[in-house]
């Protein structure tokens, strides 16, 4: 009978070495993946992302594939994270529990043995960490039950190491932020079709966790469409509303698609310019708070114009404003 595991597969090059790693040694690799609104990886545009990195993947190795969206029920992962964050709103040692927690529920519908993850020691300053490593196997259950075919060496003895099911001998050492290594065995693997590894989670980046603190400090009931919007725009805070500002046409477009009830949008009268989502509770005053931005950023090509247009369901309303936003008005409603 096939030794058979559960793979935490991106479709980046650490995780792909521990998949062909586990299938050298023959054991039957069933690939898990988790997509994110997050996540930073972009290959394959439209559609693209880590999921059409790790199909790819399983497809080149011929394995099965299973896609989970991290829901959301993660979301409250991030508002209120046990362990806390990393330097921006990234919970990453109670991700890992969350996704583990999901993979385990995999290996046991499949009635696989154990779990492959790509992870190196000290490789990430928060969950790439022995202490942290351990947490998170108990926190989700899988003590002993997690092998990390990249470390292994590094690491304390696994089950599927004790019971003989992965010769440990033919695992590595690998320590640290380094990726000569990998890259090295990539080469002697014939693995050449990888990318980057800049890819990761924006939720680490200080100034888009400026949009996820302030999105989760004033709305309790967040959207998918909420998450989306944290990636367009410039985003600003007028007393209990929020105006995203439009930067370029394509931002334009995706502002007028991802309307939703309740929203304003808000145009130039006239003039080419960017457009405005308005969004809670301020009234006429955010209104032509969210004017005077569209003005702001639409520099010369207002050429003096104030006029703007309202758009909300079926209701619309023409207005002007007395010119664009003050720099300082600006500055202390920026969140973004």
């Amino acid at each position: 009978m096939a030794i058979k595991a559960v793979a935490l597969l991106s479709g980046g090059l650490d995780s792909t070495l521990a998949v062909k790693l586990m299938l050298d040694q023959g054991v039957e690799v069933h690939a898990l993946n988790f997509t994110s609104g997050f996540c930073t990886c972009n290959h394959g545009g439209k559609g693209g992302g880590c999921k059409s990195e790790a199909r790819r993947v399983a497809d080149e190795f011929g394995i099965p594939i299973k896609v989970l969206a991290k829901g959301m029920d993660y979301i409250e992962i991030v508002r209120n994270p046990r362990h806390g964050y990393g330097k921006g709103m990234n919970p990453c040692v109670d991700c890992r529990v969350y996704m583990f927690k999901r993979a385990a529920e995999y290996m046991r519908e499949i009635g696989a043995s154990f779990i492959i993850t790509g992870e190196v020691l000290g490789q990430r300053p928060m969950s790439q960490r022995k202490d942290a490593m351990r947490i998170i196997e108990r926190e989700s259950g899988l003590e002993g039950l997690i092998l990390r075919p990249l470390s292994a060496k590094q690491l304390e003895p696994t089950i599927p190491e004790k019971e003989g099911l992965v010769d440990r001998d033919r695992l590595l050492d690998v320590l640290g932020r380094s990726r000569r290594k990998q890259i090295d065995l990539a080469e002697d693997l014939d693995i050449n079709d990888y990318p980057c590894p800049s890819g990761g989670c924006l939720l680490t980046d200080k100034i888009f966790s400026k949009k996820v603190r302030d999105l989760l400090r004033n709305k309790a009931d967040v959207t998918k469409r909420d998450l989306e919007l944290l990636k367009t725009g410039r985003h600003f805070r007028y007393k209990k509303s929020k105006v995203i500002v439009g930067r370029n046409e394509a931002d334009n477009t995706r502002l007028r698609l991802m309307l939703q009830d309740g929203d304003t949008l808000v145009e130039p009268g006239g003039f080419p310019g960017p457009v405005a989502v308005l969004s809670g509770e301020g009234g006429e005053d955010a209104l032509r708070f969210a004017g005077s931005l569209i003005l702001k950023y639409a520099l010369d090509k207002a050429g003096g114009q104030r006029s703007l247009k309202a758009t909300r369901g079926e209701w619309s309303m023409d207005f002007e404003v007395e010119g664009p936003a003050p720099e300082p008005v600006v500055e202390e409603t920026r969140v973004c």
